[in-house]
């Protein structure tokens, strides 16, 4: 006896017309035909069953705050980070809050139940933390939120800004973050490096950095980061954010850095969406694209996962909350259009994400968390292609969020009714 049964689901890996039984909130049997008898039954009828996807970089206390107090009119990283100075002496806990979880429905609905949003420390007041840590705790039942404790002003360049870092480890954020290219100096984003590493070792804590975030090509606190994991014994435990520079190196320098980053066992979440947007403002022709070298770190044994970055505030006016649509920006920046790449970066978002934020108990495994998504769409290929209809998504066996397919009605003379915009559009 199950508790829920999924007939007829397509799995990532390739595998067709299985069915999964759930008990307990986990995964409990994989065959090609349960007989069992199961509380509920979901006909998935040849669709894709995935993992919940997740987002390893987010700016949660910046969602939906677009407008506020004016547009970014040039559309620079630079103009965003002045309305962010701008709004944040305004902002309260309570319009923090609200937003927050205005975003995070949106976030279930699209099958993204895993997110990890860096929390701007640069406030005294910090607000932002204060607020992020009561959306933690509302969305607990349905979404895996961790918090970065964020030195977005810079960690010395701030005023208070590596007192404030601590108060909120203090609080309860859980990962600490950095910024080493916004220091002053290359010397103090060396430095702030050496003291965020050691704070988090001796807090126990990951390190989430955003590394590099710039077209300079001499830019390279990635480096730092790398033997500073070693130093401390974080291996497994450091994510680098962006890294965009390193998409401007030049490739000797890269040969040398990329194995670094690989003996650190670190972890690169590039950000599609936004490297592309706001990257390479200063070229005339040629442009640079301004992400990372995904597909030389992935080779390398990297473990590379995608984030969104942002969704409707001073930096990105657009934004979903769809991972898919971040995959599908990927395949065409990163020129990755294979169909072995299109499955590694569908991994980025799900499996490999998940390892970045260390997750446990995720996958589609027996005995993993039955956190799911049912897509409509065959496969891996056409999940990206699409980014079609989250049908159901499951939050430890229970359907948190269910959409009617996209079935387009056609009044065509001699032609078919109705279509299908993936499932058998292409003859077999």
């Amino acid at each position: 006896m199950f508790d829920t049964i999924i007939r007829g689901v397509n799995l990532p890996d390739g595998r067709q017309g299985f069915d999964i039984g759930i008990r307990a909130g986990k995964i409990a049997a994989i065959e090609k035909r349960l007989t069992a008898e199961a509380g509920q039954v979901i006909e998935a009828a040849g669709r894709l069953l995935s993992p919940a996807f997740c987002d390893p970089h987010f700016h949660m206390d910046a969602t939906l705050s677009l407008g506020l107090p004016r547009m970014n009119a040039s559309g620079t990283l630079l103009e965003g980070i002045a309305l962010w100075g701008e709004l944040r002496p305004t902002l309260t806990r309570e319009a923090l809050v609200e937003r927050a979880l205005r975003y995070c429905d949106l976030a279930v609905s699209q099958g993204l139940l895993h997110i990890r949003t860096h929390v701007d420390t640069s406030d005294p007041r910090l607000v932002t933390a204060q607020a992020m840590l009561e959306v933690q705790e509302l969305v607990k039942d349905y979404i895996d939120l961790q918090l970065v404790a964020f030195p977005q002003d810079g960690y010395y360049r701030a005023p208070e800004g590596a007192k404030s870092l601590e108060r909120a480890l203090d609080m309860g954020v859980g990962i600490v973050g950095g910024i080493p290219h916004f220091e002053r100096t290359m010397e103090e984003g060396r430095l702030s490096l050496e003291a965020l590493f050691r704070i988090a070792a001796e807090r126990g804590l990951p390190v989430d950095v955003h590394c590099d975030e710039t077209d300079d090509p001499l830019s390279r606190h990635v480096e730092t980061m790398a033997a500073e994991t070693i130093r401390f014994g974080l291996q497994g435990r450091v994510n680098g954010s962006h890294l965009t520079s390193m998409h401007s190196m030049d490739n000797y320098y890269v040969s040398k850095l990329i194995p670094l980053i690989a003996e650190a066992g670190m972890n690169a979440t590039p950000n599609p969406l936004i490297n592309i947007m706001l990257q390479g403002r200063h070229d005339s022709y040629p442009k640079r694209r301004g992400m990372t070298r995904v597909r030389e770190l992935m080779a390398a044994g990297v473990n590379v996962s995608l984030g969104q970055d942002c969704c409707m505030d001073p930096w990105y006016s657009m934004g979903s909350g769809d991972m898919l649509e971040v995959a599908h920006m990927a395949v065409h920046v990163g020129q990755m259009g294979g169909i072995a790449e299109k499955h590694q970066l569908f991994e980025a978002v799900t499996v490999n994400s998940a390892k970045t934020m260390g997750l446990e108990g995720y996958g589609l495994d027996i005995g993993c968390k039955a956190n799911l998504v049912i897509l409509q769409a065959a496969d891996v290929t056409e999940a990206i292609r699409l980014k079609p209809t989250r049908l159901y998504v499951l939050r430890q066996g229970r359907v948190v969020s269910q959409t009617a397919p996209r079935l387009p009605q056609l009044s065509l003379a001699g032609r078919p009714g109705q279509i299908d915009p993936g499932l058998d559009y292409l003859p077999a």
